[in-house]
């Protein structure tokens, strides 16, 4: 009977410490339980931040295409512009020729004002001139007319006597 005694020590011993590790175990399990719920819940977040992480990339995406659009508009207003800048400089030329061909236009015509007010003066006192000779003309003709009326008087007068 000792030995059935101590068979059963043993046993109990061996079923304490089976107990006891079967103790530990659930305390592992529960642990772990508690670290892989921890984790889920971990996860779960990771797995909300990572949606809104790619929601903020989707933003910068978009963001970073109208940049991009935005740019290219820019550059396009850009080479507009100088386009642009070059064709007023060309105008703004072609303005100052123009300027400059209106006033030597208007000096050449104020020139040829004084020229014609000029020659118009010659014209006026040539006219006087003219006036003059036919005025002396017509009394030159007046008294030949006279003078040939009085030579034939005279002849007649001759040819009476």
């Amino acid at each position: 009977m000792d030995k059935i005694k101590e068979r059963m020590n043993t046993l109990r011993l061996e079923a304490e410490d089976a107990q006891e590790k079967v103790e530990e175990l659930k305390a592992k399990v529960r642990t772990m339980e508690q670290e892989n719920l921890a984790k889920e819940q971990e996860i779960t977040s990771l797995n909300h931040r990572n949606q809104l992480l790619e929601g903020e990339v989707e933003k910068m995406e978009t963001t970073l295409k109208e940049a991009k659009d935005a740019a290219n508009q820019s550059a396009q207003h850009d080479t507009q512009n100088e386009a642009l800048q070059r064709r007023l400089q060309i105008l703004e030329e072609e303005a100052e020729e123009a300027d400059r061909n209106l006033r030597e236009t208007n000096e050449k015509l104020r020139q040829t004002d004084v020229k014609a007010g000029h020659y118009e003066r010659k014209v006026q006192a040539l006219e006087a001139s003219r006036d003059q000779w036919e005025s002396k003309y017509e009394e030159m003709a007046k008294k030949h007319a006279e003078l040939q009326k009085d030579l034939h008087d005279l002849e007649v007068s001759i040819s009476n006597v």
